[in-house]
């Protein structure tokens, strides 16, 4: 029953500047000196929350996940995050999930941000992923999904849990930050589960600040992290998963969770 140490970074971005901020992100992995299984990055992590996706988008080879596949390969962990992807025409606001090996998986946002015009842009995805790292089921979701608790529900069946451990990476607003904190609170709450916000600092080129309030809670709902607001900072943490699972045999709700199904 291994632990899954993971290390999340909460830093400002400068504003569609990839080189300034792959330069910033290679600082801070740099920083990170104790051998680490995850490292976790904010939402469009090498532009900012860019809705104008013309000029920011790559291809899937493109500067940003070559970046990636460097960097995990050279910290030899996983790195998760999101940027703005273009394939077949659409553009896509997607999750990558970077092995050292090179290998990855993805996400595409499903709930596109429509009070701020990303759906008008952006094409979202249908359907969510459970990866796996270590023996832990981990689920990785992106920013506005944190609003829809269907989406991100973990399940019971067979004595199996369907993830350990619940990530989102985000850009969200100052203003509504009592609602981050709750929900990301909510979610590990209603889920049995470990999760993971990771959230950016400092104003977008909109004028939007964020405050950050990154943090990972464990099953019971109470923060592992006690960082000030609007500071950048990296943090690394053991998860246990021997502490989840007995938590879990103790308090069996998993047991009396409704069975669902969600439309595409």
């Amino acid at each position: 029953m291994q632990d899954l140490k993971v290390s999340i970074v909460q830093s400002d971005l400068v504003w569609k500047d990839k080189t300034a901020n792959l330069a910033s992100f290679g600082y801070d992995i740099e920083q990170i000196e104790e051998k680490v299984d995850l490292i976790v990055l904010p939402e469009m992590f090498n532009t900012g929350f860019v809705i104008e996706p013309e000029d920011m988008a790559e291809a899937m080879e493109g500067e940003s996940m070559q970046w990636l596949r460097q960097k995990a390969q050279q910290t030899n962990a996983i790195i998760c995050t999101s940027l703005i992807i273009l394939e077949n025409g659409n553009y896509y606001n997607r999750l990558l999930w970077i092995r050292p090996d090179g290998s990855f998986q993805q996400y595409d946002k499903r709930h596109l941000f429509s009070l701020g015009n990303e759906n008008l842009k952006f094409t979202g995805g249908s359907k969510s992923i459970v990866v796996e790292l270590n023996g832990w089921k981990i689920k990785p979701l992106i920013c506005y999904d944190l609003r829809f608790p269907v989406w991100s529900k973990n399940t019971f069946s067979n004595g199996e849990y369907e993830y350990d451990l619940l990530i989102y990476v985000a850009n969200w607003p100052a203003a509504r930050r009592d609602t981050w904190m709750s929900l990301l609170k909510a979610r590990a709450l209603e889920n049995q589960s470990y999760t993971i916000g990771v959230n950016r600092i400092g104003r977008d080129g909109n004028g939007f600040p964020h405050v950050g309030d990154s943090n990972i809670y464990d099953a019971k709902g109470q923060k592992m992290i006690q960082q000030n607001s609007n500071t950048e900072f990296i943090e690394t943490l053991l998860l246990s998963k021997k502490e989840l699972v007995d938590f879990r045999n103790k308090f069996t709700v998993g047991l009396d969770w409704d069975r669902f199904s969600i439309e595409k």
